[in-house]
């Protein structure tokens, strides 16, 4: 439990530490912003002031006002991020996870993406709406006479500025006849912003038709180090359990892409050698942010 508290003092204490990177709210704006990418091939990121029928008022991320005829602009699309004194901080586009456990963060309609944890086990997210995300996957095991499938719908009814609540489930089932199916009904919420913030929840595992009486905890969150680099931890406590499953590691995203590098420690288990198993995943973002 030190560990974990420690963890937790990390990402609500490290928020200052950065402050060249770190968004608050008095330098920065929070209004739409745009990438508009001109038929030239170059590429302006800011709002749009407003339209008339030949050309858009657009003020850059700088916070330079210019006038593009509409003629030349190839395409429009929604980024995310903010603007700072320090100009444009792009977005996390893996928000709806820490390594492996939800955020209570929603995808977006028409938002989605593709992740692989541990290299086989893929996972496809799309949002149906702007509070229903589908989820799911089967896994790729080489040489397994079986493979596990799984599904994870998620529901997020609260979503304001900082705090988002959701309830969801992960079912899976082997692909071999007459399996059980097991999995988790989980309530996760996320309070904080792309800078810092801090994830709990409680899951109660089931197996058939038995479910547990008492639920597991997760105690997780993240604090941006850099405009491409968060640090994340993501810890699991059992109920009736002397072992928690702790981790901490990197979080690497641009535009698009985002790639996990973790660890995780057993606490309370008697492991001898290197005491850390590695956790790797990556994503790929997909459809308007």
């Amino acid at each position: 439990m030190k560990s974990i508290l420690g963890a937790l003092v990390l990402v609500g204490g490290l928020e200052g530490v950065f402050p060249a990177n770190s968004l608050s709210q008095q330098d920065t704006t929070s209004a739409q912003l745009i990438r508009l990418t001109l038929k030239d091939g170059s590429e302006l990121i800011g709002t749009v002031v407003r339209g008339v029928p030949d050309s858009i008022m657009f003020r850059t991320s700088g916070g330079i006002s210019m006038t593009v005829p509409k003629d030349q602009v190839e395409s429009i699309e929604r980024v995310l991020g903010q603007t700072s004194r320090n100009g444009y901080v792009g977005g996390d586009p893996n928000y709806t996870r820490l390594f492996f456990a939800p955020t209570a963060r929603a995808l977006k309609l028409g938002q989605g993406y593709f992740s692989a944890y541990q290299i086989f086990f893929p996972f496809l997210a799309i949002g149906v709406s702007d509070f229903i995300t589908l989820a799911g996957g089967m896994s790729l095991l080489p040489g397994a006479e079986n493979q596990l499938f799984y599904i994870a719908p998620k529901i997020t009814p609260v979503q304001t500025e900082k705090l988002s609540i959701s309830g969801g489930v992960l079912f899976i089932q082997s692909t071999s006849a007459g399996s059980d199916g097991m999995g988790i009904f989980y309530g996760v919420a996320s309070y904080g912003t792309d800078a810092a913030s801090i994830t709990g929840g409680l899951g109660w595992g089931f197996s058939g038709d038995e479910t547990a009486d008492k639920p597991i905890i997760l105690i997780g969150g993240e604090v941006r180090a850099s405009n491409s680099i968060k640090l994340i931890t993501e810890n699991w406590i059992p109920p009736d359990s002397d072992i928690a499953l702790l981790s901490f590691g990197i979080h690497f995203f641009g535009d698009r892409l985002a790639a996990d590098l973790g660890f995780i420690y057993p606490a309370g288990s008697r492991i001898r050698g290197f005491p850390f198993f590695p956790w790797v995943g990556f994503a790929y973002n997909f459809g308007s942010q």
